[in-house]
């Protein structure tokens, strides 16, 4: 995997890229604005980018917007955006035009390398990975009326879903079989009136921004 790391702060930077290169990742760039992501990952034109949310000059929404520029002109390249804290409005950005291919983590889960690596993974091969956070935050504050009528265990499963993680992935996750996911999809599809999709993360996203009223 070919990735190009983005961020202002030259340690974070430097530390992320230790970490991908220790862990076999071939990191093709670095980049510490908006202005020199785009220019790597034009050049380079890597399976994916890890970008700071806030970056140079302003250190607003550079990043975000890099991110949504990237995805537009470079369709091969996976986004996974990083943020010191959970930003909805930046989190709903990201996902409203083409919900795969893209991931939303906070900074503190860079330390869990597994949990990191596998977002990256799942993003670089044109799937979605969510920050738990991000899903806690936007099922909380839910507007759709049948929200509030799902299980317990039914939204456990939605937002392990939202996360990007396949059946099998929450199946182990809630250590209960497969079939036991597939019936609390089921239901969780019928409750909200969605049409199950050919693909987990895009479904799963679709679903989130139901639940946003969007």
């Amino acid at each position: 995997m070919r990735v190009v790391v983005a961020d202002d702060v030259m340690l974070t930077r430097e530390g992320i890229t230790r970490l991908l290169t220790d862990a076999g990742v071939d990191v093709v760039g670095e980049a510490g604005d908006a202005a020199s992501l785009l220019r790597a990952v034009r050049m380079t034109q890597p399976d994916a980018a890890v970008v700071d949310i806030r970056m140079p000059p302003t250190r607003s929404d550079e990043g975000v917007v890099a991110a949504q520029e990237i995805r537009g002109k470079h369709a091969g390249t996976g986004v996974l955006v990083l943020s010191q804290y959970v930003e909805e409005r930046y989190a709903s950005e990201l996902l409203s035009d083409r919900p795969h291919g893209v991931g939303y983590l906070l900074k503190d889960r860079v330390a869990d390398l597994a949990d990191f690596l596998d977002a990256l993974e799942r993003v670089a091969a044109g799937g979605s990975a969510l920050d738990p956070e991000v899903v806690g935050q936007l099922l909380a504050r839910s507007r759709h009326p049948l929200a509030p009528l799902l299980t317990p265990r039914e939204r456990e499963v939605l937002a392990l879903m939202a996360e990007g993680r396949s059946n099998a992935a929450i199946a182990a996750a809630m250590v209960v079989g497969e079939g036991a996911v597939e019936k609390h999809i089921n239901s969780i599809f019928a409750k909200l009136g969605l049409p199950p999709a050919d693909r987990d993360h895009r479904r799963v996203l679709a679903v989130l921004h139901y639940l946003e009223g969007g």
